[in-house]
């Protein structure tokens, strides 16, 4: 949760030139908050953030301040406080190589306690993990780092994107039906009705941030969904579906807290079971087998993008594995609650 402070001691001596009293020395927070607050000597309330300095929280604060001056303090504050704890969920994934791909596993093994990779079976007597055949080529891939968000973004952060650019919010007339409230959470993953809402989300992280805020290519939502790569079948802490503790358990019929159950090793919540997520890639169902090996950024155009991870309606037996992949129409019909996202740092440096 970000929390705020009053900023900020200033440091500082006072001399005088012609008869002006001059301060000097006095850190550069308190002279961009003091520009924040118009010039005055008052003290402005910023969010403390887990990974940024002062100094960036306050030049998020000017950025948001210029380019936002007709929306009111309260919105701005909340403007703030999302972008910063956007970035304070951000985990930071260190690149490697891996073998991208439906990688194989023995049929007769538990989904609830899963053996480790390759339980003593030949990989070529294996059956696939998943259906189809757009993810069978199984071919290296090699990542720089970057970050990923342990969560989804949130219908109320993305309520905000809206308000923020003057338009009004879907489903206004559902919103207001009392046996709908369910669906209109602030803490479930926000709905899609097209990829570029998506990326535009994302894009104005990073515009507001200066941060490089992109959607994860194909390449990066799997090899954090693996653990950095390794021969996972389902992106839970231990590859293995434990209904009910580190994924919904079958009666689960709607979309929940993006913090909701166990995440996986690196920290990352729900790649699988809640929302679909968009990734940045278009979609080509034979991309595998010319894929380049050092941070593959799908297909140069296309008609569709991908999908990765299952919804919470889906059989996670057949859809809920690491591997899966769907090739989706860029355009969705509706706001589908089933339909999310999740942004990245696109920067080999942590925050």
């Amino acid at each position: 949760m970000v929390r705020s402070q009053t900023m900020v001691e200033c440091h500082a001596s006072v001399f005088m030139y012609k008869d002006i009293p001059v301060v000097k020395q006095c850190l550069r927070p308190l002279f961009t908050l003091l520009l924040l607050a118009g010039c005055t000597a008052q003290s402005t309330a910023l969010p403390i953030s887990q990974k940024l300095s002062p100094d960036k929280v306050a030049e998020i604060a000017m950025t948001i301040e210029q380019k936002y001056p007709m929306l009111s303090a309260e919105v701005r504050g909340k403007l703030l406080s999302t972008v910063v704890q956007s970035l304070d969920n951000m985990v930071f994934v260190e690149g490697g190589e891996f073998q991208m791909g439906d990688f194989g596993w023995p049929h007769d093994d538990d989904p609830e306690n899963l053996c480790d990779w390759p339980c003593g079976v030949d990989p070529e007597r294996m059956g696939p993990i998943s259906m189809g055949t757009d993810n069978k080529y199984v071919h290296p891939v090699k990542l720089s780092s970057y970050s990923l968000s342990k969560f989804q973004a949130t219908l109320g952060d993305f309520d905000l994107f809206f308000v923020a650019q003057g338009k009004p919010l879907f489903d206004s007339e559902y919103r207001k039906r009392e046996d709908l409230q369910h669906r209109y959470q602030p803490n479930l993953p926000a709905p899609t009705k097209s990829w570029q809402e998506a990326k535009d989300y994302c894009g104005w992280l990073g515009q507001l941030s200066g941060y490089p805020v992109d959607l994860p290519t194909e390449a990066q939502w799997e090899y954090a969904a693996r653990n950095r790569g390794q021969h996972v079948v389902f992106p839970t802490d231990n590859g293995s579906l434990n209904y009910g503790r580190n994924f919904p358990a079958s009666n689960e019929m709607n979309e929940f807290p993006v913090n909701k159950f166990t995440p996986n090793p690196l920290g990352i919540y729900n790649l699988s079971g809640n929302a679909t997520d968009w990734v940045n890639d278009w979609y080509e169902k034979d991309y595998y087998r010319h894929s380049p090996i050092e941070n593959p950024q799908g297909p140069g155009t296309g008609s569709e993008r991908v999908w990765r991870g299952a919804n919470v309606l889906e059989d996670p037996l057949l859809s809920a594995s690491t591997v899966r992949r769907w090739g989706v129409e860029p355009i969705q019909k509706d706001y589908y609650p089933s339909v999310s996202f999740r942004c990245s740092v696109q920067s080999e440096i942590p925050l």
